[in-house]
C-alpha cells in the first residue's frame, strides 16, 4: 500500500490521438498519476515527486487553454543519460508524454511516430524542456529540492540501514521522514517559486 498523501496529488491529463483511434482510451484521454510515476521509477523520492511537479507545471504552461497533445512534445534533457538522476527523470517525462529517443512506436501511416522526441544533451538552461511539435514553444524548467527542508537524522538513519546496523524502529523513521519530505515537495512547497522555476519562450 502506497502513502495516502499519494491520492491527493493532482493527476495529469492528456490527450492521445493515438490511443483514440485504436480504441485504447474513451474519447483519447489518458490521466496519468504520481502513484503510477513511482511504479514507473520502483521508488518514490525527491526525483520522482520533483520530475513529476515538472510536468505538472510545464504542461499547464505549455497548453495553458487546451489538453496537452501526447505523442506531440519533444523532451528536451540537458544531462547526459547514465549521469545521476538523468534517466529516472527521462522515464518519467516519456511516461507521461510519450516521447521517445529511437526506442519507440515508429507510427501508422506516416503519423504517430514517437521515435527521436526525447533528447539527452540538450542546449537548454535548465533540467529539462518541454517543446511543442506543432508550434515549437517551449517551457525549460528547473527543479531546485534543496530549499525544502529534510530531518536532519535521516543520513545518519539511511547509513545504519545501508550497513545492515540498523532495525525495524530505525528504518520506520527513516522510511516516514523520507516521504514526508516528498509530501512537503509535492504539496506545501508545490507553488513555491524557488522548487520549480519554468522559463516559457514563445516562436511567434
Amino acid at each position: 500500500m502506497t502513502p495516502i498523501f499519494f491520492k491527493s496529488i493532482p493527476e495529469l491529463s492528456l490527450y492521445d490521438p493515438l490511443a483514440e483511434m485504436l480504441g485504447a482510451a474513451h474519447d483519447g484521454v489518458i490521466k496519468y498519476s504520481y502513484a503510477e510515476c513511482v511504479k514507473l521509477a520502483g521508488h518514490s523520492c525527491p526525483t520522482v515527486a520533483g520530475t513529476y511537479l515538472m510536468l505538472l507545471k510545464g504542461l499547464k504552461l505549455l497548453y495553458p487553454d487546451s489538453m496537452p497533445r501526447r505523442g506531440e512534445i519533444r523532451v528536451l534533457m540537458s544531462g547526459t543519460l547514465g549521469d545521476g538522476v538523468v534517466g529516472v527523470m527521462a522515464n518519467i517525462a516519456s511516461f507521461v508524454t510519450g516521447a521517445t529517443d529511437i526506442s519507440g512506436f515508429h507510427g501508422l501511416g506516416g503519423k504517430f511516430d514517437r521515435r527521436n522526441l526525447l533528447r539527452f544533451e540538450a542546449d537548454i538552461d535548465g533540467d529539462l524542456a518541454l517543446e511543442r511539435v506543432d508550434t515549437g514553444e517551449r517551457v525549460t524548467l528547473s527543479y531546485n529540492p534543496r530549499i525544502v527542508p529534510a530531518d536532519p537524522k535521516m543520513g545518519e538513519w539511511l547509513e545504519l540501514i545501508l550497513t545492515d546496523k540498523g532495525n525495524f524502529e530505525i528504518e520506520r523513521l527513516f522510511q516516514t521522514a523520507w516521504q514526508d519530505r516528498v509530501k512537503l515537495i509535492l504539496t506545501d512547497y508545490a507553488n513555491h517559486p524557488g522548487v520549480v522555476i519554468p522559463t516559457f519562450e514563445s516562436k511567434q
